[in-house]
C-alpha cells in the first residue's frame, strides 16, 4: 500500500534521478599504458583512483596513431576512411563539413559546452562544439624537417619549482576555475586536455626523483634501431632520430616518459578534487583516455605511428554513477565509442552516424557478451595500412595486402614476434579477418 508519506520521501528521490549527467572528458596527449592501473610501475595515483570507481578497459584501441586523425576520429564517431583525415594539418570540417561532433551534439541537446587544453588537435578546433574555451581556428601549420626536428629530440628535463609554468599546470588551475563559474542551471560538457607525456618529456625535479634509470627494465623486444624492414616499421622521429639508443639512453628516456605522466597525473589530480570540493562527482559521467599508444624503445621504435599494440593500445577508462566500479573488461573497444557511450549514459538522442557503440552493456557488466573489433590505420607514404583486432588476433593489411599482411595471435606471441599470414595453415582465420577487416571501412 503506498502512503502520502512514501510519495513524499519518494519525490526527491525521483527528482534527482531525473537530473541531467554533467560529462568531465578527460584527453591525455600521447599517452600509453604505461599506467599503474594497468599494472605498469609508474606512479599515477589519480587514475588509478578513478579506475576503482569505473571501469578500465584492457583491450582500447585508438582509430589512427597520430593526434589529429585520432581525436578527429573519436571526437566525430567515424574511422579515418571516413574522415579522410590521415595527418596533422588538415581541419576535420574540411572533409566533414556537416558532421555533429561529440561536444557539438551535447551542446545541440542544451549542455554548457566548455574545454581547457588541448582537445581537436591544436588550431584545428571545433568552431561549433564550444560555448567557453575554444581556440582559434589555425590551419595548415607547417611540419617541421628531418632536420629542424633532429636538434629538438631526446629531451627530457627536470624542472625547478611545481611546473606553474606548464601547460598541464596551468589548464587544470583554468579548468577548475571554469567549472566553478560554469552556469548552474545546466548541465556540463566540460573536456579537459593534458599534453604530458607528449615531448619533451619535462616536469618537476620531485617526479623524475621517483624514477631511477638504472633501475627501468627495457622491453622485451628492444633493440637500439628499428629492428624490421617495410611498411610495418618506420624511422624514429620523435626521439632518437637517426642514431641508436642505448640501453643507458633508453632508460633515461623511459625515466623521463614516466615522470611526465606522474606530473600530468598530479594535475589531473586536482581537477577530481575540485569536482569532488564542489558535489558533482555523484552526477558527473567522466572519461579517460590517451588519443594513441606511444613506443618505448619496442621493436626498436619509439613515439607513434604503428600498427603494432604498442602503437595503437590505449587506456581508457569510464566511471558512471550507479554502474561498475573498480572492475577491469577485457573486451576489445574503440575510442569512437566513447561519443555514442557518452551520449547514452546521459539519456540524449542517438547521434547520427557515427561507427561506434555505446560500452554501456560493458559498464553493467565487463564479462558481457561482445563480438565487436576495433579498427586502427596508418597512412605510410603513399601506402594505406589496415588493421583489425580481436580479443586474441591482430590482421594488418599493406595497401590491401599488396605491400604485406600481418597476423598475430596474441595468446602466443604477446611480442608479436611471428607474423602467421602466409602460414597456410591460417588461411581460414586469414579469410575471417579479411572480412573483419573490409567491415571496418563502412
Amino acid at each position: 500500500m503506498v502512503t502520502r508519506r512514501s510519495l513524499l520521501m519518494t519525490a526527491p528521490m525521483l527528482a534527482q534521478s531525473r537530473k541531467p549527467m554533467n560529462v568531465l572528458f578527460l584527453a591525455v596527449d600521447d599517452l600509453n599504458t604505461h599506467v599503474g592501473c594497468y599494472g605498469a610501475p609508474v606512479k599515477t595515483p589519480h587514475i588509478d583512483a578513478l579506475a576503482a570507481r569505473g571501469v578500465r578497459f584492457d583491450r582500447a584501441y585508438c582509430q589512427y596513431p597520430l593526434c589529429n586523425p585520432s581525436r578527429s576520429s573519436l571526437l566525430s564517431g567515424r574511422r579515418p576512411p571516413l574522415t579522410g583525415i590521415t595527418n596533422n594539418n588538415v581541419w576535420f570540417r574540411r572533409r566533414m563539413p556537416d558532421v555533429v561532433t561529440l561536444p557539438q551534439h551535447f551542446r545541440q541537446n542544451g549542455y554548457w559546452t566548455a574545454q581547457s587544453g588541448k582537445i581537436f588537435h591544436g588550431g584545428l578546433d571545433d568552431d561549433k562544439a564550444w560555448v567557453a574555451g575554444g581556440t582559434q581556428l589555425r590551419e595548415n601549420a607547417p611540419t617541421k624537417s628531418l632536420a629542424e626536428r633532429k636538434p629538438l629530440a631526446d629531451r627530457w628535463l627536470a624542472l625547478d619549482g611545481e611546473g606553474d609554468d606548464q601547460p598541464d599546470f596551468r589548464n587544470a588551475a583554468r579548468a577548475i576555475q571554469m567549472l566553478e563559474n560554469r552556469p548552474k542551471d545546466k548541465p556540463f560538457f566540460f573536456a579537459a586536455g593534458f599534453a604530458r607525456p607528449h615531448v619533451p618529456f619535462l616536469a618537476p625535479k620531485k617526479y623524475f626523483d621517483m624514477y631511477d634509470p638504472g633501475k627501468i627494465v627495457l622491453p622485451r623486444d628492444f633493440a637500439g634501431m628499428p629492428s624490421g624492414s617495410g611498411p610495418a616499421y618506420r624511422a624514429n622521429f620523435d626521439l632518437f632520430i637517426e642514431r641508436e639508443a642505448t640501453p643507458k639512453l633508453a632508460r633515461e628516456a623511459i625515466a623521463g616518459y614516466y615522470a611526465a605522466t606522474t606530473f600530468m597525473d598530479a594535475e589531473l589530480g586536482k581537477l577530481l578534487a575540485a569536482l569532488d570540493r564542489m558535489g558533482l562527482r555523484e552526477n558527473t559521467v567522466i572519461s579517460f583516455f590517451g588519443d594513441h599508444g606511444f613506443h618505448l624503445g619496442e621493436k626498436g621504435m619509439w613515439s607513434k605511428q604503428t600498427l603494432f599494440e604498442p602503437g595503437t593500445h590505449v587506456p581508457m577508462i569510464v566511471s558512471a554513477p550507479g554502474l561498475t566500479a573498480g572492475k577491469g573488461c577485457g573486451r576489445t573497444v574503440e575510442l569512437i565509442d566513447l561519443y555514442p557511450t557518452l551520449a547514452d549514459l546521459c539519456g540524449l538522442p542517438a547521434p547520427q552516424g557515427v561507427q561506434g557503440k555505446s560500452v554501456k552493456p560493458l559498464l553493467q557488466n565487463p564479462g558481457a557478451a561482445w563480438d565487436k573489433p576495433a579498427y586502427t590505420y596508418q597512412q605510410r607514404g603513399n601506402v594505406m595500412g589496415a588493421s583489425v583486432r580481436t580479443e586474441q588476433y591482430r590482421y594488418t593489411e599493406w595497401n590491401g595486402g599488396k605491400a604485406g599482411a600481418e597476423l598475430y595471435d596474441y595468446a602466443a606471441d604477446p611480442l608479436e614476434q611471428k607474423n602467421l599470414a602466409g602460414d597456410a595453415k591460417m588461411a581460414g582465420l586469414v579469410g575471417r579477418m579479411k572480412a573483419l577487416l573490409a567491415a571496418g571501412a563502412s
